[in-house]
């Protein structure tokens, strides 16, 4: 493929992507970012404040429309893109980076006519691999929007021209640096447990990484690690009760950069700065998300949070 294929790559978009999901999606998920029992606004369905968790739509792309299981391979493979565009090894694909913006809530129930409008916003080449960054918007049946998420993926070893090349046409806003000078506004700790990856597959990621051993060891994990989405999903879940009391309308967005690992089981520490203002009369907030087993920092990033009153530890 050459140079001037890959700049007209950048841009090109998907067909629309059918996508659904009902209030069992929803508890599902719920649970699969670790929701404790006690979170009746995203865990029962019966409560009067019951709401979708605001990242929810990040697993739609890997979900679709589907109402049973879906075979992880078929799913990444079947997307029809730019003529000659490479088809990258699923096995070698590692997710970089997720964003999500909430434009307005969803609803608990979606109804037929929903749809993902997908777009390459971004390609990158280097000696490394190739990052492929995709813009998706999600919207009703009228064609209003609800969400816009990015979500890039690190192709490892790949080639496509075997030469550096960078082209963007649109991103995410940037995470601020996190302060150096002070502690935390917020530390928050959460345990993930052996069943979380299993768990946390029911709402759509049918990796057999994140469940068949014998995988995660080829690969070099040494065994099942966790799905990258359910730990920025115990992420986004440790700020918003910490900054915006669990009100389900006070995450705005959230970002996530991912650096490594963590098996089910391992538990986790949420550090959070406050570093501003944000649009809608949001607080911005940079985080970073550490494992505890491994000492390892495995995503950082920001949020924008309407605070809630007496949010500071």
């Amino acid at each position: 493929m050459s140079v001037a294929a890959l700049e007209k790559a950048v841009g090109f978009q998907y067909p629309d992507q059918p996508v659904s999901w009902n209030k069992r999606d929803l508890l599902a998920y719920a649970l699969g970012i670790g929701a404790k029992g006690t979170d009746y606004n995203f865990v029962y369905e019966l409560d009067k404040a019951f709401a979708p968790f605001p990242t929810y739509p990040v697993i739609l792309p890997l979900k679709g429309d589907d109402t049973d299981v879906n075979t992880f391979s078929d799913r990444v493979k079947d997307r029809a893109g730019p003529e000659d565009f490479p088809v990258f090894d699923p096995n070698r694909i590692v997710h970089g980076t997720q964003t999500i913006e909430i434009l307005k809530p969803i609803p608990t129930v979606s109804g037929p006519g929903w749809k993902l409008k997908k777009r390459i916003s971004s390609i990158q080449e280097n000696k490394s691999g190739v990052i492929v960054e995709a813009e998706l918007t999600l919207v009703d049946a009228q064609g209003t929007p609800y969400t816009r998420s990015y979500s890039s993926s690190f192709n490892l070893g790949a080639k496509v021209t075997g030469e550096r090349f960078a082209k963007s046409v649109a991103g995410p806003p940037k995470a601020k640096p996190i302060p150096k000078d002070r502690k935390p506004d917020w530390l928050t700790r959460d345990q993930t447990t052996p069943e979380q990856a299993v768990l946390y597959r029911l709402s759509g990621d049918y990796n057999p990484l994140h469940i068949d051993p014998h995988i995660g060891q080829a690969a070099g994990f040494g065994g099942v690690i966790l799905h990258g989405l359910s730990t920025y999903g115990f992420s986004a879940r440790a700020l918003l009760s910490a900054v915006g009391g669990n009100e389900p309308t006070a995450l705005r967005f959230f970002s996530a950069r991912f650096t490594a690992p963590v098996k089910p089981g391992d538990a986790l520490e949420i550090a959070a700065w406050e570093v501003g203002t944000a649009p809608g009369g949001a607080t911005e907030v940079v985080y970073e998300t550490r494992n505890l087993t491994s000492g390892k920092v495995v995503i950082s990033g920001s949020a924008w949070v309407v605070k809630a009153e007496k949010s500071k530890l």
